[in-house]
């Protein structure tokens, strides 16, 4: 398979997953965590002979790491919805925005490369699936992480031919784990910042009511002294 049939092949598969999540899937475990960690397992094979030169294996690393950050950005950005018991998945506008500004940023970053140190790029080989993979893998545990905070169902696969869902009882035990931390579920739902924001209203509020407590004591106090 030549790189321009990789290429588009790629494309198409991130068009397909676009397109099912634009309308709406369930979260999966295994779609968001298992097929992630395989396609860096591949994209680690194509690159082996970046280490030998230290301009490739920075750039593998620079694109990788940006790759993440807008990976676990796109993550944020998606809409959690419950169907029949089961968390879904939606992406926005901004997470189709994020897919268009990854695929750019690294097919741009690749060109530059390629015409200012051709043998740096050579050594770097098709470093494309290897990136695409480290930002889909944490695009699915940012997702993951904010469907495990709520608390309905967070399947691992979907079942074929009408068969019931596959779960996990390690998912299950962390959702376990993570509902019970005192965070709000209309929080855990809508993403990491409104949760923290809702979580240090309610300490805050928790805190207004010990002062007023207090306060009343401390009254009660004085006017018994006074007495």
């Amino acid at each position: 398979m030549n790189g321009s049939t990789e290429i588009l092949l790629i494309l198409a598969a991130v068009a397909y997953v676009m397109a099912r999540r634009v309308i709406g899937e369930p979260a999966q475990g295994k779609r968001m965590l298992l097929l992630p960690v395989v396609l860096v397992a591949i994209g680690l094979s194509d690159v082996s002979k970046a280490g030998s030169n230290p301009t490739a294996l920075g750039f593998l690393i620079a694109t990788a790491a940006v790759s993440i950050v807008l990976g676990a950005l796109r993550g944020a950005s998606t809409r959690l919805s419950v169907k029949d018991g089961i968390v879904f998945v939606h992406y926005r506008a901004l997470t189709i925005l994020l897919w268009v500004v990854s695929l750019a940023v690294k097919f741009g970053a690749n060109a530059v490369f390629q015409h200012t140190d051709k043998h740096a790029a050579t050594a770097a080989g098709n470093s494309l699936l290897l990136t695409l993979g480290a930002g889909m893998l944490f695009e699915g545990l940012v997702t993951l992480s904010r469907a495990l905070r709520t608390d309905h169902q967070v399947i691992w696969s979907k079942g074929k031919d009408g068969q019931p869902h596959r779960t996990s009882p390690f998912l299950d035990n962390m959702q376990s784990r993570m509902t019970s931390d005192g965070w709000p579920e209309s929080s855990r739902s809508e993403g990491t910042i409104s949760a923290v924001k809702d979580a240090l209203r309610a300490a805050g509020s928790r805190t207004t009511a010990d002062d007023d407590r207090h306060d009343h004591g401390n009254h009660h106090d004085r006017h018994d002294r006074h007495h």
